[in-house]
């Protein structure tokens, strides 16, 4: 039986209310989406997630990326099948059909190498023609893990142009 997800680690935070706003932050971030990651480091406190939560409700990013991803890390993702998981999770969040075939083969007793199940996420989105993004915030807490590293490399290396990933982090990853 799969363990359920945690639905808020899927959720875009709200905007909050004593929202400063960065519009020339945000700017870059949109100019950036024609780029497979975008990496924001810095360290705690500093407004990553409330940046990246000002970009996904602009309307600017909305016209240029008209759907966003998703998912909040914690230490409990250290774990590659949890985090594989989550990640595809997220991804259907804003594409319901894609990912089904990735989520059984996890979820099966023994799961096949992270890298087929890759390859055929990354042939799902490819067939996408509307640009995406997936935001892995606080993505610091899922970098001990070397595998994870290793898949998520792989996942850039491959990445179709219709899909950009930002990374939110307050350590950068070793790659």
């Amino acid at each position: 039986m799969a363990t359920p997800l945690l639905k808020t680690k899927l959720y875009i935070p709200p905007i909050r209310p004593e929202l400063v706003s960065r519009p020339l932050l945000v700017e870059r971030l949109n100019s950036g989406l024609d780029r497979r990651l975008t990496l924001i480091s810095a360290p705690p406190g500093f407004g990553k997630s409330t940046l990246l939560s000002e970009w996904a409700h602009s309307p600017d990013r909305a016209r240029s990326c008209p759907h966003v991803a998703w998912f909040s890390l914690d230490e409990g993702d250290n774990d590659p099948i949890r985090f594989w998981t989550y990640f595809v999770a997220a991804l259907q969040s804003s594409h319901p059909d894609i990912g089904g075939a990735a989520l059984a083969a996890l979820q099966a007793p023994q799961p096949p190498p992270i890298e087929s199940l890759l390859t055929g996420l990354i042939n799902e989105i490819t067939e996408r023609d509307t640009p995406s993004a997936l935001v892995l915030d606080d993505f610091h807490c899922a970098i001990a893990v070397p595998q994870i590293l290793d898949a998520l490399l792989y996942l850039l290396e491959n990445l179709p142009p219709r899909i950009h990933l930002i990374l939110s982090t307050r350590a950068d990853p070793p790659w």
